[in-house]
Order: structure tokens, then sequence, then C-alpha cells
């Protein structure tokens, strides 16, 4: 077969569609005799439709319901249990095989964005993270990816919750990067008209710098950028995000760079997360280093307040402290956001999620 399909994972070895981006569900169709324009029929059947049945896809012939009923299936894993938070936020977890991923939903006034796991566990083991905590068990399939995506859209029809997810975020668990083409595969079923439709400036991927790989991704796909940095040098870095020791600061903006040079997605500039971890990395020199190490690299800033977990050594800056960090920055020249936290009362903001909507997390 072309393009070398071969998503097979059940005992028949059908292939479930949701693990093939357009091209490849094109290939898989050619190999079945069909011709190009089922392509679109099918995706839009799944993405517009949310029809998991090929025997209602009556758009399509007997003969090529029955093909696609020998060789595939679509299935998307559903949410075991669903969370709200007293601000509108919810989270939603999926079991597949006891184990656990989370999804976030988070409302606002002018959109609503889902942040989605990439990875079961983390093997990053940031220090001020509870996914790094709980440790690296497997990267995601595409449609265990794309199920995220497919299952939050049901469940907010089903609420009448109109223009359900205008943005998506790889901000869940897991590094997206260490699942590249995984992550890159599901990005283009996202993008596509026929898939998700959504916009590349309304889809961010996040990564704590895995230099090696962001470097492909920017001949792959071009979406919206994120740099988790946490730190204004490499000393303080080496210290809560071990990566930085394979791939430091300079490293991670240099590649940041040659990335905003390919793309049109970040024609505003990439995003820099910043976590404020109290008298660790939210000095004024802390502020007035960041600065400088930004003040080649087209950039907004986000800070963010330390989200507290079980096990964690670390607390948050005062507001008072960032609110100082945040007049540095802005002084400078840089766009500066202080997020809010939200879903904190259900263990779903930033660096909680561990794959256990109940406990946040077990010593």
């Amino acid at each position: 077969m072309k393009n070398n399909v071969k998503i097979l994972n059940t005992p028949n070895d059908k292939i479930n569609l949701l693990n093939l981006n357009p091209q490849d569900l094109y290939f898989f169709l050619d190999s079945l005799g069909e011709k190009k324009f089922s392509v679109k029929q099918i995706m839009n059947w799944i993405y517009k439709h949310y029809c998991n049945d090929f025997n209602k896809m009556l758009n399509l012939s007997i003969k090529t319901r029955k093909k696609l009923n020998e060789k595939s299936y679509i299935f998307a894993s559903e949410f075991l249990e669903e969370k709200i938070s007293s601000d509108g936020t919810i989270k939603w977890i999926t079991e597949i095989n006891d184990q656990k991923i989370e999804t976030v939903y988070i409302p606002e006034k002018k959109r609503s964005t889902l942040c989605i796991s990439s990875q079961i566990g983390c093997a990053l083991k940031c220090d001020f993270c509870a996914t790094g905590k709980q440790g690296f068990n497997r990267n995601l399939k595409v449609s265990e990816i794309i199920a995220q995506i497919w299952q939050a859209n049901k469940k907010l029809k089903q609420k009448n919750i109109k223009n359900c997810i205008t943005n998506i975020v790889f901000m869940g668990m897991g590094e997206p990067l260490l699942n590249l083409n995984n992550v890159v595969s599901a990005l283009k079923i996202i993008l596509d008209e026929y898939g998700f439709a959504l916009s590349k400036r309304r889809i961010t991927v996040s990564t704590s710098g895995i230099v090696p790989a962001l470097d492909k991704m920017k001949n792959m796909i071009d979406v919206s950028l994120a740099i988790s940095l946490h730190a204004s040098n490499d000393a303080i870095r080496n210290t809560i995000m071990p990566i930085n020791k394979k791939y430091n600061i300079k490293s991670i903006l240099n590649s940041a760079l040659k990335y905003l040079k390919h793309s049109k997605a970040n024609r505003g500039g990439i995003t820099i997360e910043y976590v404020m971890l109290k008298g660790v990395n939210d000095s004024n020199k802390n502020a007035n280093e960041l600065s400088f190490l930004l003040h080649k690299i087209p950039s907004k800033i986000n800070l963010i307040p330390l989200n507290p977990f079980l096990g964690s050594s670390f607390l948050s800056s005062d507001i008072n402290r960032i609110n100082i960090f945040a007049d540095i920055l802005r002084r400078k020249g840089f766009t500066t956001v202080i997020r809010k936290n939200r879903g904190e009362d259900i263990n779903a903001a930033c660096g909680q999620l561990t794959g256990n909507i109940t406990n946040r997390f077990k010593n």
C-alpha cells in the first residue's frame, strides 16, 4: 500500500479510520479501488456528522460500504467521567487499557479552548508539574488524540453549547514533540476543511523544547507555537526542567526563531510560557534576563501562577510580585499576560493533569 499505511490494531487487522490523516485515508481508499472523492465523503460523515457506522453513510455505494466494513472501522474512545468547575471549565477523563488521559474545555466570552493530551504521562519530569511526577507510559495514537476532540464536540452539542470549540491547544498531558509524527498527523485532520476545519492560528502546540523535533516540525506543519520556558537562565532551568541539560535555552530559542521564519501562523510571534515560582524565577533580575533573552524574538509572554499539587515543593509567587514582574516586561515592550487559573477546583489547571479525576496526586 502506498505511504506505508499499516495501522492495524484489532484482531481482524482492521484499520481505525481515525488514525488516518487525509492523505493516508486517500492511499487506503485507493488500495480498495475507491475514487479520490470518497475521502471527502467519508471525512464529512466522520468529522461533521460524528458518524461511526458505514451503513449510515448513504451517499456511499453499497459496494463501498461493504469494503469499508471488511477492512476498517471508526472508533473514538469515550469519556469515562466528567467534572465541571465553578468557573465553567470542564474536565473529561478517558480510560484506555487501564491508563487514563485528561482533556480540558475552557469556555471564555469570545472563544472556547480545548486542551488536549498527546501522551499518557510525561517523560520530562519538570519539578513544578504533576503530570511529570506521574512518569511516562506511552504515546497516544492519532485516533486517541483525535477522539478527544471528537467526543468533546459531541458532549458540547448535547449540552446545546454553540460554537463548541474555537481553539485547540496541545498543552495537556505529555510533550507533543516527543510524539511528533502522530501529533502532526492529528493536526492535518484538525486543519482539513473536511476534518475539524480550524485555522492554523487557532491551534497551538506547546513544547518544552525538543530541538530536533521542532526543527523537523517546521517542514511538516504550520500552527501556532508556544515554548514552555519557565526560567530566565540555564542555571535555574537545569534545576526545574531536566530537559534543559540536553537542549539549553539558546538552542531552543534559536530553533523557535527558525520555526518563526517558516511560519504564517505565528505572525504575531510565539507564546512564551513562564510559570511563576516564589523565590526561584520571579525576581526583577529574572524579568530583565528574560527580556534580554527574547529581545530578538517576536513573542508574547504568558505568566502562569503555579497551580499547587500534592508532593510539590514549590509555591506560587504572590500576585504583587507577579504584577511587578509583568510591568518590567511591559516596559521593555513585551505583550505580557497574567494567565487566570481555570479549573483549579477540579484539578484541571495547567500542570495539574495526572489522569486521576478524583485524587490529584498520590505519593
